[in-house]
């Protein structure tokens, strides 16, 4: 058994145990160790898990940080002269090369590039047109990768690279389903916009009277769309985050952001790319604004917000509150290490 599996056990198990007995075994449970990253004043809603030792993470201030010793160390290596801006994605293909994007309305949504462990930074893209608002950005492999902007013309905007992000390219909409009224993506936690294998992509949407997932099997040429189980109908609500472990398993959590609002039906599971989206029969007992499928495993997967974080080991039917720590973020490297970040500086590992 790997030693995620093993951790995936360990926190089935422990929901299982009364909430009073969770302190005398938190040093043998699988649990969220907090790194010290010594900014107290940045939310982190950028994360990319590199490895167990390595993972980048960005956030509010213009603030871009890495570690390659577990947390232990964290080395500021914001791009100069970005302190006005806000980081809400950045996608790591390994401890030195990372792709970071800025959101905002016109030229706040940029992308930077570093390959040299953020020592030095390229900013490959600057929005001009005043009505885009970039919020997510995913890659297929180190080379093809998308961005996405909130609808500009009735029309979600999608922004291609095929050189490890030196380079943008806006792509024609014409193969891209009109938006509804209000429809928009969350810049939350750079979940947005998902993919899974060498094509395949997925976008999340909110704000409007239905909350979508739109899919594309063609790198962002042409997209489908379909109606989730999560609500929406109202600005803060909608598809906060998705995840494919495959291009047929995917996990979609959300609900309603504002803290004074319940948010049921928070979560929702589709077997079949993205056609069809079921309600989770347990959901979250919150919103939930980042989820991340755990590797080695065809079942378990973890989502995190404000309020927590909830474990589903049987593929999204049910969750269970494992953690009640405050987390924007959450992503699992390939092989093995998990990380999560949020708000006050807060980055935490998850340790078994």
């Amino acid at each position: 058994m790997t030693a995620v599996a093993v951790c995936v056990a360990a926190l089935a198990a422990l929901t299982a145990v009364p909430a009073q007995a969770h302190g005398p075994d938190r040093h043998t449970s699988p649990h969220w160790s907090v790194k010290d990253t010594g900014t107290p004043d940045v939310r982190f809603r950028g994360l990319s898990a590199v490895g167990r030792d390595t993972a980048w993470v960005a956030g509010t201030l213009g603030t871009v940080l890495r570690t390659t010793d577990g947390g232990r160390s964290w080395r500021d290596v914001s791009p100069p002269g970005a302190g006005e801006l806000q980081f809400r994605d950045i996608e790591a293909f390994d401890a030195r090369r990372a792709v970071v994007l800025a959101i905002g309305e016109g030229e706040a949504s940029r992308v930077y590039r570093t390959d040299d462990g953020g020592t030095t930074w390229t900013e490959s893209f600057r929005n001009t047109d005043a009505r885009a608002f970039y919020d997510c950005l995913t890659f297929f492999d180190h080379r093809h990768g998308l961005a996405m902007s909130d609808p500009v013309d009735g029309r979600f905007r999608i922004l291609s690279t095929r050189d490890g992000g030196r380079s943008w390219t806006v792509l024609p909409d014409t193969g891209m389903p009109p938006a509804l009224a209000g429809e928009a993506g969350f810049a939350a936690s750079g979940q947005c916009l998902v993919s899974s294998g060498p094509k395949d992509v997925w976008l999340a949407t909110g704000g409007a009277s239905r909350a979508r997932v739109l899919h594309s099997a063609d790198r962002g040429r042409t997209w489908t769309v379909t109606d989730t189980s999560i609500p929406g109908g109202d600005p803060a609500r909608g598809v906060f985050a998705l995840a494919f472990r495959d291009r047929a398993h995917g996990l979609a959590v959300g609900g309603d952001f504002r803290p004074d609002q319940a948010s049921p039906d928070a979560a929702a599971r589709t077997v079949d790319g993205g056609r069809t989206w079921r309600p989770a029969g347990t959901p979250p007992p919150a919103y939930r604004s980042g989820v991340v499928w755990l590797p080695h495993s065809r079942t378990a997967a973890l989502a995190v917000g404000p309020t927590g974080t909830d474990l589903t080991t049987d593929a999204g039917r049910t969750w269970r509150t494992v953690d009640t720590g405050s987390y924007d973020t959450v992503d699992c490297a390939p092989g093995h290490g998990c990380w999560a970040a949020g708000e006050r500086g807060r980055v935490a590992r998850l340790e078994h």
